[in-house]
C-alpha cells in the first residue's frame, strides 16, 4: 500500500517512465480562437489526425519565387526559405523534407544559400542547425562562425545565442563576461545602464578574483622553477663537457619556465582586459497608475498589453498510471490568472495529442506584436536520450508508455512554434518529470545579479524585448505530485505566491519567491526537487521577461 502511494506522488512520471529512466516536460498555453488546421487533404478526402499532426509541424520550407515586374522587364525573384508549417508550406507551392526525416544536411540546402548572401536571419538558423545537430553530433564551432556573421548584423537572437555558447564554452572558450556582453547587446541596453553594470560588477568581481588566485599561483610555481633552475645551471657548470643527463634536464626546466611566463602573462593579459566600470545610482520603484482599459494593462506610462494563457492539466490517463492533482492545479492556476491578472484563459483538462498541438498552433491567428503568452503545463511527462542530447516530451491523456513515443508531443514541437507566434513575451511553466528539458540555454546570468527586478528601469528595459523563458518546476528531473494541500509541491507555492502578490511581479521574482519553498516543502516529504528558471534557446528570445500585473493597479 505505502509503495503504491509513493508511486502515485510524481507527475509527470509515469511508473514505466520511471523504470526506463525517461520523461518529459510540461507547460502552458493560451488560446481562444478558431481552428485554423486543414481537415482535408488537397484532394477533398477528410485528413487522418495524423495527416494533421503533421501538418502542423514546423518546416524549414523553400517558398518559390515571386514573378515580378520592373518597368518593361519581369523577372522572378529568388527563393525565400521560412519556418513555418508543413501544410502552411504546401498551400504556399513551397519545397520542405518531411518533419521526421530532416537532417542537418537537408536543413542546410533549405537555408544556406540565402545565408552565404549575407541574411541574418538565414545565417541564425543555419547557426541553430549547426548547434542542435539535426540527426548528427552538433558542431558548435560552425555555430559559434554562423551566430557571429549575423549577430554583426545586429540580429538579436543570434547575439543571445551567441552569448550562451560563450556562457557554456561552446565551440568558444568559456568567457562569461563576454556572454553577458552579447546579452547586453541583443537587450539594447546602453554598456552604462544600471541594470548591465550591476550585473556586469558581480560577474566581474568574480572573474577577477579567479584570475588573481591564478595569477598567484602562476607566480608561485614560476618562483620555484626559476630556484631550481638556478640550482641546475650551478651545477651543470661544474659538470664535464660529455656528460648530457644535467644538460638535458637544463632544457627542459627552461621549458617549463618559459611555459610559466606564457601562461603568467595571458593571466595578466586577462586581468587587463575587464573593463572598469562607474559606481550607477540606484533606480527608483516604478509607481502603479490606472490603465485606460481593461484589455490592455497600463502602469504609469508603460503599456504591458494583453495577457492570455493556455492552461493544460492532464490527470486521467488511458494507458499510464492517473495521477492527483494535475486537473485541481490547472483550475485553480486559470482562477487565478484570470480573475486577478485579467487573462484570457483557455482551459484543457485530459487532452489527447491532437487537441494540444492544435491549441499551440492556432496561437498564431490570436497574438498580437504586443501581447503576453502564459503556457502552463502539468501532468506525465518523459524523456528520450538521442546521441548526446536528450530530449523531453508532454504526455497527453493517450500516451503510449515508454519508449512509444509515437502520441507524445516534443519540446521542439512547443519551441519551433513560441518562436512562430507574434506574442512579445511568452512564459512556459512546466511542472511535469524532466520540465526543465525544454530549453538547453543556461540559467540567466543577469538572474541573481540584480536586485530591482520590479524597479522602473527594468522594467522599461525588459518591457520592449521578446521574451521565451521557462520556469520549471523541477530541472530535467522527477517531481512530487502531492505535497501542497490538494495540489502538488510546486503548484501550490506558485498559487501563493500569484495570490498574495500586490504589485508588478517579474518572472524572475516569482522564481525567486517559489524556489526556497518549493525545496523545503519537497524536503519534509522526503524528495529532493528544484525549480529551474531559464530562457527556451532558439525559440526567439531576446532577453526580455515576463511580468504579472494585478487587475488593481489598472483600475
Amino acid at each position: 500500500m505505502n509503495e503504491a502511494l509513493e508511486m502515485n506522488r510524481y507527475i509527470g512520471c509515469n511508473q514505466a517512465a520511471m523504470n526506463a529512466a525517461a520523461a518529459i516536460i510540461a507547460f502552458v498555453l493560451l488560446a481562444s480562437c478558431a481552428n485554423t488546421s486543414d481537415s482535408k487533404l488537397s484532394s477533398g478526402a477528410p485528413a487522418s489526425s495524423e495527416e494533421i499532426i503533421a501538418g502542423l509541424q514546423i518546416v524549414d520550407c523553400l517558398l518559390p519565387g515571386q514573378l515580378r515586374k520592373l518597368g518593361n522587364m519581369t523577372y522572378l525573384s529568388p527563393r525565400r526559405p521560412i519556418k513555418t508549417t508543413a501544410a502552411d508550406c504546401n498551400v504556399r507551392g513551397g519545397e520542405y523534407v518531411a518533419y521526421d526525416r530532416a537532417d542537418y544536411k537537408t536543413a542546410l540546402k533549405i537555408w544556406l544559400p540565402t545565408a552565404e548572401q549575407g541574411d541574418a536571419e538565414a545565417q541564425l538558423a543555419v547557426g541553430e542547425i549547426f548547434e542542435k545537430g539535426l540527426g548528427a553530433e552538433p558542431n558548435y564551432e560552425a555555430a559559434v562562425l554562423w551566430y557571429q556573421k549575423a549577430a554583426a548584423q545586429g540580429n538579436k537572437s543570434a547575439q543571445f545565442n551567441l552569448g550562451t555558447m560563450y556562457e557554456q564554452g561552446l565551440g568558444v572558450a568559456q568567457n562569461k563576461l563576454q556572454a553577458l556582453n552579447l546579452y547586453r547587446e541583443a537587450w539594447g541596453m546602453p554598456a552604462d545602464s544600471v541594470i548591465f553594470q550591476d550585473a556586469a560588477r558581480s560577474e566581474q568581481q568574480a572573474l577577477r578574483k579567479a584570475l588573481e588566485a591564478q595569477l598567484s599561483a602562476k607566480n608561485d610555481q614560476l618562483a620555484l622553477m626559476e630556484r631550481q633552475l638556478a640550482s641546475l645551471k650551478k651545477k651543470t657548470a661544474s659538470k664535464q663537457p660529455s656528460d648530457s643527463a644535467p644538460v638535458t634536464e637544463l632544457a627542459t626546466l627552461t621549458q617549463i619556465v618559459a611555459s610559466l611566463q606564457n601562461d603568467r602573462a595571458s593571466v595578466e593579459k586577462q586581468l587587463s582586459t575587464i573593463p572598469r566600470l562607474r559606481t550607477p545610482a540606484a533606480s527608483l520603484n516604478a509607481t502603479p497608475a490606472q490603465a485606460a482599459t481593461a484589455a490592455e494593462i497600463k502602469v504609469a506610462d508603460m503599456d504591458f498589453g494583453r495577457y492570455y494563457a493556455l492552461i493544460i492539466g492532464n490527470r486521467n490517463y488511458t494507458q499510464l498510471e492517473h495521477l492527483e492533482t494535475p486537473l485541481n492545479d490547472a483550475r485553480e492556476v486559470g482562477e487565478i490568472l484570470e480573475k486577478q491578472y485579467g487573462f484570457q484563459v483557455q482551459l484543457l483538462l485530459d487532452s489527447d495529442r491532437l487537441t494540444v498541438m492544435k491549441a499551440i498552433n492556432e496561437l498564431h491567428s490570436v497574438l498580437g506584436e504586443n501581447d503576453n503568452l502564459l503556457i502552463y503545463y502539468a501532468g506525465h511527462g518523459s524523456m528520450i536520450n538521442v546521441g548526446e542530447r536528450d530530449t523531453g516530451y508532454w504526455l497527453p491523456i493517450n500516451a503510449d508508455p515508454p519508449p512509444n513515443d509515437a502520441s507524445w508531443v516534443s519540446n521542439d514541437f512547443v519551441s519551433n512554434h513560441l518562436g512562430r507566434i507574434q506574442a512579445k513575451r511568452v512564459l512556459v511553466i512546466a511542472d511535469s518529470c524532466y520540465g526543465g528539458l525544454l530549453s538547453s540555454a543556461p540559467g540567466h546570468l543577469f538572474f541573481g545579479q540584480t536586485t530591482g527586478a520590479g524597479s522602473s528601469d527594468y522594467i522599461k528595459y525588459k518591457l520592449p524585448r521578446r521574451s521565451r523563458l521557462l520556469l520549471s518546476s523541477g530541472g530535467d528531473k522527477p517531481v512530487i505530485d502531492e505535497g501542497g494541500r490538494g495540489h502538488s509541491v510546486f503548484a501550490q507555492e506558485l498559487i501563493d505566491t500569484l495570490r498574495s502578490n500586490v504589485g508588478v511581479l517579474s518572472a524572475p521574482d516569482l522564481y525567486a519567491s517559489i524556489r526556497g519553498p518549493v525545496k523545503a516543502r519537497a524536503a519534509v516529504n522526503q524528495f529532493v526537487q528544484e525549480p529551474v528558471y531559464k530562457s527556451i534557446k532558439g525559440a526567439g528570445h531576446e532577453v526580455g521577461d515576463f511580468f504579472f500585473v494585478p487587475k488593481a493597479l489598472s483600475q
